[in-house]
């Protein structure tokens, strides 16, 4: 799965980290004028929002296994506990 960015390219998580972390190097080193520091700040905010987007993403994969998983070690429960008429009364 890759998000397209605004100019149309596929990006991965981290190709879009990385291109993040460069342009965030780039506003912070300086010497950029204002017109060329505004253009860094708007990819930074797409490559922002790129990232986020997949790491919902991963979040939700994420949560689906665990309830999956839940899911089955409560049927698993289920299976294991004893009959209620079958166990643990005085016999004689």
């Amino acid at each position: 799965m890759t998000e397209p960015d605004a100019a149309g390219t596929t990006l991965g998580y981290e190709q879009a980290r990385d291109e993040l972390v460069d342009v965030v190097r780039r506003l912070e080193a300086g010497g950029v004028t204002l017109e060329e520091s505004l253009a860094l700040w708007e990819r930074g905010e797409e490559l922002a929002r790129i990232c986020g987007h997949w790491l919902e993403g991963a979040r939700a994969r994420l949560d689906a296994a665990l309830a999956r998983e839940a899911g089955e070690d409560a049927a698993d429960d289920a299976d294991a506990s004893p009959d209620a008429g079958g166990g643990g009364g005085a016999r004689g």
